[in-house]
């Protein structure tokens, strides 16, 4: 059908509610926005669902909910999994939990059990249940730490990690191939618990992931006066980290935890930030004003769904908060638990860090200064989550920590999702641990950069807003794999990674095979430990470029970070 023909079947058809359609009929004179919520069907992609809140084929709403479950019910059917049941969870955005009740909902009507959280909860929870539960599958209604307009779905399978190669695709076309509403199953909600398939989850899974968290501390005997001596301030920003954090520092010994108030309780609106990014440093202002009331040592933030932490620490020369970003927070703890051997704590034979490929270089002289195994994982957390599925099932390695440049570590196993609840745990620990030396974690963040390289990164994110620039880049992509440079600006090339034709080749020709899954991602290696990367994001339509130098001082490096990240740009570039 058109788009057309689309928008006047949501507008006249008495399968959708009422609400629906009077929200429709209120856009009759707007034909630009007609056009953009039918134009198309809000694509599933390799991850799930993400996009604005409306009624439309291109929005969140619960129809499109139900249609990408029932795609998901179709490939559980196929597998005959369905007696596992799937795990559902949603966090503070505008119709989580009613997106979460009507997949819920969808999936009994398939005849497969569900187990629902009925109060928000992280996403790490999330994939902690589908572990402990034994599903064959979990959905988390959030859209992470993206604008108050958006919400998302996110597919996990039965390891606890997000939906990975070959079983993303075949749930993309399990649900591509839905040709009619009419295939699309939902039953009453007394129905659904009445027959047994829609189940509360109760609270000892709270009480389990609590415990397997504070499990991952480095230091759990120490002295309870150098916990109580830390001063925390913690934003959840308005998301679901507030009770399961508040609880773990609690029972873990820091009492001087002082909560954002404006930022307490859950709020779809997200009413005191224009974006609940913990990135973001406007998402941090209240709590940095607090920080400087109550003499704060550290600032911790977690997004909407708690899987991704951001910190600040005060730096007691200047008295000023310095921000901490993914790959400094990764390092900081890398360093923090392979200096207190962990490895030997945890009995762990063979252990292994992962790292996205663009994520900081810097970890590399860590692991070789430890004798750990480092490995890199395409972009994006699930693929670490997958790697120990792989290390448990061919007993190879053990793994020991996991983290990418976009604020998201993991230690342990206990879930398969990047955890901000244990990253501020391990933080906060850190934190107490060094100020007992009268250190502050920029004292060792400034001794990690003196004994391995003055180590920065960058991303430029640009939203592709018409078929004509995203085809541009594509083309010069495809020019750079036909022709690798051999200068990027002023810095010479020294190898290109292709994932998408999983080669790399070097300066002098030579190629050998990445052994990693296809992507369209160009990687330069540069000289000096300098690299440069673009790739198209994989939800929404923006190419992303990211940077990395190492310089001789912080000063060297933010000149070098800042004449790479001058140079590499595919819209201005000259290929």
């Amino acid at each position: 059908m058109s788009y057309k023909e689309n928008y006047e079947e949501w507008r006249t058809s008495e399968y959708f509610d009422e609400r629906t359609r009077q929200e429709l009929d209120a856009l009759s004179h707007d034909p630009d926005e007609i056009y953009d919520r039918f134009y198309k069907y809000l694509e599933f992609g390799t991850g799930g669902l993400r996009g604005i809140l409306g009624a439309g084929t291109n929005r969140m709403n619960i129809y499109t909910v139900r249609l990408a479950t029932q795609g998901v019910a179709n490939y559980i059917l196929s597998q005959n999994k369905q007696k596992q049941g799937v795990a559902i969870a949603f966090d503070s955005r505008m119709m989580s939990r009613e997106f979460a009740r009507e997949a819920a909902l969808c999936f009994n009507a398939n005849g497969i059990k569900t187990y629902s959280f009925d109060i928000l909860k992280p996403t790490p929870e999330l994939s902690f249940a589908v572990i402990q539960l034994k599903c064959i599958a979990g959905i988390v209604i959030t859209a992470s730490h993206n604008p108050k307009e958006y919400n998302g779905y996110k597919v996990y399978w039965e390891d606890g990690a997000q939906i990975t190669s070959p079983i993303d695709q075949n749930i993309m076309e399990a649900v591509s191939g839905i040709k009619s509403w009419k295939e699309v199953k939902t039953m009453p909600f007394e129905a659904a618990v009445n027959s047994g398939l829609y189940h509360i989850i109760d609270s000892e899974i709270d009480d389990q992931y609590v415990a397997a968290v504070k499990n991952q501390r480095l230091y759990p005997d120490l002295d309870k006066n150098i916990l109580e001596n830390l001063k925390v301030v913690y934003t959840p920003l308005h998301g679901t980290g507030n009770i399961p954090i508040n609880r773990i520092l609690k029972e873990s010994g820091f009492t001087n935890v002082y909560v954002v108030e404006e930022q307490r309780e859950p709020d779809g609106l997200f009413s005191t930030v224009a974006s609940p990014n913990p990135e973001e440093e406007s998402a941090c202002e209240l709590a940095l004003n607090d920080a400087k009331k109550v003499d704060a040592d550290i600032v911790i933030a977690t997004d909407p769904d708690a899987d991704r932490l951001g910190a600040y620490v005060k730096d007691n020369r200047s008295g000023d908060y310095i921000r901490f970003n993914g790959n400094m927070l990764g390092v900081l703890i890398a360093e923090y638990i392979m200096q207190g051997n962990i490895c030997a704590k945890n009995k762990l034979a063979n252990p292994i860090i992962l790292k996205t490929i663009v994520t900081t270089n810097m970890i590399n002289g860590i692991a070789r200064q430890y004798g750990v195994c480092l490995k890199e994982v395409l972009t994006g957390f699930k693929y670490i989550g997958e790697q120990i599925k792989f290390f448990e099932k061919e007993k190879t390695y053990d793994f020991l920590f996991g983290f990418e440049e976009s604020y998201g570590c993991l230690l342990g196993t206990y879930t398969r999702d990047k955890d901000a609840c244990v990253a501020a745990l391990i933080v906060c620990e850190m934190a107490a641990f060094y100020k007992s030396m009268h250190k502050t974690l920029w004292d060792i963040m400034l001794e990690l950069y003196d004994k391995y390289g003055y180590y920065k990164e960058s991303l430029v994110t640009c939203r592709l807003d018409s078929k004509e620039k995203a085809d541009m880049i594509y083309d010069k992509m495809n020019a750079l794999r036909s022709n690798m440079p051999e200068y990027i600006g002023n810095f010479k090339v020294t190898a290109m990674r292709d994932y998408f034709n999983q080669v790399r080749i070097s300066e002098c020709g030579d190629i050998t095979p990445l052994h990693l899954p296809k992507s369209n991602v160009l990687y330069f290696e540069l000289e000096h430990d300098f690299w440069c990367c673009v790739r198209f994001s994989g939800t929404e339509a923006k190419i992303k470029y990211y940077y990395g130098v190492k310089g001789i001082s912080l000063e060297d490096a933010d000149t070098k970070l800042e004449e790479l990240t001058s140079v590499f740009d595919l819209a201005h570039m000259e290929i």
